[in-house]
């Protein structure tokens, strides 16, 4: 297990790069599976989603696009409860198939938001793709048809997840190693 610091917390190897890109490709045949004759509009959550969002378009072998909303809801190392939308999506989704790419459900609150907001420009169907599923900790009831990776409710940096926007270059994901 390797340590990194960042900023005033030390965190450890949880998840190896190696094991994140076998589930990631995992999910992504899921999709092509069940979507195949959809030809899905993904929304990938900005910026968190960015890496994974990547790595699943790699692996996404349908027809689809892409496209990124950024909401806001974390301060530090835990949720604000306040969900700002701060940038939006252009595209008209009337009658199309969303896939929302996000990179950690939690409390599920931000998606919560996402699929109210979504809704009322009328798609076909909503699905819910995350790398990382924290289902201890979930509020609100989700249908998350695509989760990478269950993971225990601990803070974690990596691979597009931050601490107060540093650690999202780390190509493993770690955990905060408590005091």
């Amino acid at each position: 297990m390797s340590r990194v610091t960042i900023k005033d917390k030390t965190f450890e190897t949880s998840i190896p790069e190696a094991v994140i890109l076998e589930k990631v490709k995992a999910v992504a045949e899921r999709i092509n599976h069940d979507l195949a004759d959809k030809n899905p509009l993904f929304i990938a959550v900005l910026n968190g989603s960015f890496i994974f969002a990547a790595d699943l378009m790699r692996n996404i072998t349908i027809p689809c696009e892409i496209s990124f909303v950024k909401l806001a809801s974390y301060q530090g190392t835990a949720s604000s409860g306040k969900i700002t939308e701060v940038l939006g999506i252009n595209e008209d989704i009337s009658n199309r198939t969303v896939v929302i790419v996000e990179d950690i459900v939690d409390t599920g609150l931000t998606m919560k938001r996402m699929i109210e907001t979504l809704g009322t420009r009328h798609p076909e169907s909503i699905h819910i793709c995350t790398m990382l599923l924290k289902p201890d900790k979930l509020q609100v009831d989700l249908n998350i048809e695509y989760a990478a990776m269950e993971i225990p409710n601990d803070f974690i940096v990596g691979y597009g997840l931050d601490y107060d926007q540093a650690g999202r270059n780390l190509r493993d994901i770690y955990t905060l190693v408590k005091d």
